[in-house]
């Protein structure tokens, strides 16, 4: 899902099952959903393996209101990736997560996959409006410890 020139926000930290335990919102990462995605402000999109990024949707539409917004999935299924808004990934610091900045390369919120390759999971709606990262990060660090206490229950 990145293309030649997009810059990336990734964690250094080994990938063991992810946490955001002891990762607070930040104010650059904590911003209210918007539109994203027009050319001038593009959007970021946080990609993380399959598995967390559909418990993380499950947990967000579980939520009140309109918490999640277009999600895409690879052509494989390795990883699902979460539209947000322009500037999270400056703050990133989900383990086990990337962020991609797209500068508005790249990525189009059009019925159509912008990315060769991809499908829509949730598709962009009339509102076209991203997920709240400081959501995410709490739906994510959820999905996480949900994995983690089915696979240690096995």
């Amino acid at each position: 899902m990145v293309e030649v020139g997009m810059e990336t926000s990734q964690s250094i930290v080994p990938r063991t099952p992810s946490t955001t335990a002891g990762h607070a919102p930040t104010a650059e990462c904590s911003r209210p959903p918007g539109r994203c995605c027009d050319p001038e402000t593009g959007c970021d999109v946080v990609t993380v393996p399959t598995r967390q990024g559909l418990e993380a949707v499950d947990i967000l539409r579980r939520g009140a209101g309109e918490a999640v917004g277009p999600v895409l999935h690879d052509d494989g299924c390795d990883t699902l990736g979460f539209v947000v808004p322009p500037g999270t990934a400056a703050a990133w610091d989900v383990p086990g997560s990337t962020c991609t900045e797209t500068d508005g390369r790249g990525l189009n919120l059009n019925p159509e996959p912008p990315v060769e390759g991809s499908d829509w999971l949730l598709p962009p709606g009339e509102a076209e409006l991203a997920t709240d990262p400081a959501v995410l990060r709490a739906a994510l660090g959820e999905a996480a410890r949900l994995i983690e206490a089915a696979d240690n229950c096995r």
